[in-house]
């Protein structure tokens, strides 16, 4: 087994970079030696994050060439991800991609088509998957405590889109769109839920409330802030998805229902419950017959932004990169998510049901 210390260079250092460089320094036998970024602010606050020992490079390929860096993070706006990514696979270095994989499902498979037979390890940031309620509820599943999932229900009610340096998220040409860029997450947690391909998207949603008296270069930003998606799987469950971006005053932004003959579990973020009910066949008695869990993990050691799953990723990033595990979240991972939202907007464009094979070309 491979105990070797890991040397991490971060290509990207706004916010979710010093995100990753707090939970990279928080693992054992971990260091950040290098960071990257074109706006002096963003380097200042991620040289402040590494201890201010990393190397900081203004160009990102001057990171990659630096031999001291052995796992390459990506973090940079989502329409850079392809030229990103395809110089880090020219080196041969570890890397981790934030979510979304790319902007569209054309430029996910071209990524997924380079990084055939690649040697290190390539991640896809996907870390709702680590969210601890999201993992007990994912765990009850598999251990098929439901029976065969039929159903599988997701809601965030949360607030509007942070500000990025360059108002870059304020544009759909620049982020893939709202169900690309934020709900990737909740469609990977349904492939993952389900355990099956989907087959079918429809979409209803629009830009009601956010954004709409911002102005950047005489332009204001046509991001949606709301939209109900419904996929159709192989196998005949379904998944639902519930956004809404103007709903702040919520006292739990996430909720995860999966449903199945035998029962149902659900968990709650950030409250981090989980609840699971049995039905007994009896009807309404079995109303209130729910046994309700408090879930911790007490091997996270950063709580960060997200409720520790980025440790926790990263926790199986390194992992990976030491041979005792694979690539748990590949890049077809990221394809099938990116392409579920490119269909959701299709749909939403269309006014019309979106089979994956469309937008996958398969």
């Amino acid at each position: 087994m491979n105990h070797r210390h890991i040397r991490y260079g971060i290509i990207g250092t706004g916010m979710m970079g010093v995100e990753h460089i707090l939970n990279i320094l928080a693992l054992e036998d971990t260091s950040v030696v290098a960071i990257a970024d074109p706006d002096a602010g963003s380097r200042d606050h991620g040289l402040e994050a590494a201890g201010g020992e990393a190397r900081v490079y203004e160009d990102y390929h001057d990171l990659l060439a630096d031999e001291d860096v052995d796992a390459v993070v990506v973090v940079t706006p989502n329409f850079t991800h392809l030229e990103v990514m395809r110089d880090v696979l020219a080196t041969g270095k570890h890397v981790l991609c934030e979510k979304p994989l790319c902007t569209t499902a054309a430029d996910c498979q071209a990524l997924v088509e380079m990084a055939e037979g690649y040697e290190g390890v390539v991640w896809v940031g996907l870390e709702y998957r680590y969210m601890p309620a999201v993992q007990a509820l994912i765990a009850e599943v598999h251990a098929g405590t439901v029976g065969d999932v039929k159903m599988v229900a997701i809601r965030e009610h949360r607030f509007p889109f942070l500000v990025k340096v360059g108002d870059w998220n304020r544009f759909s040409s620049n982020t893939g769109g709202t169900l690309v860029e934020k709900t990737c997450h909740y469609f990977d947690l349904m492939n993952l839920i389900v355990g099956r391909r989907p087959v079918q998207v429809y979409a209803s949603g629009a830009q009601d409330v956010n954004h709409l008296d911002e102005s950047y270069g005489g332009q204001t930003p046509d991001i949606l802030d709301n939209a109900f998606v419904v996929v159709d799987y192989e196998g005949g469950a379904r998944a639902m998805l519930d956004l809404c971006m103007f709903a702040e005053a919520t006292k739990d932004q996430e909720e995860l229902s999966v449903v199945g003959n035998l029962g149902k579990v659900d968990a709650r973020i950030p409250t981090s419950e989980l609840h699971v009910g049995i039905r007994s066949g009896k009807g309404i008695a079995d109303i209130g017959q729910v046994d309700t869990r408090a879930i911790t993990n007490d091997a996270i050691k950063h709580e960060g932004l997200h409720h520790g799953s980025s440790y926790l990723e990263h926790v199986d990033f390194a992992a990976a990169i030491r041979g005792q595990t694979p690539a748990l979240v590949t890049l077809e991972d990221g394809l099938w998510s990116v392409a579920m939202g490119e269909a959701a907007h299709r749909s939403i464009q269309e006014n019309r049901p979106v089979r994956l094979t469309e937008i996958l070309g398969i």
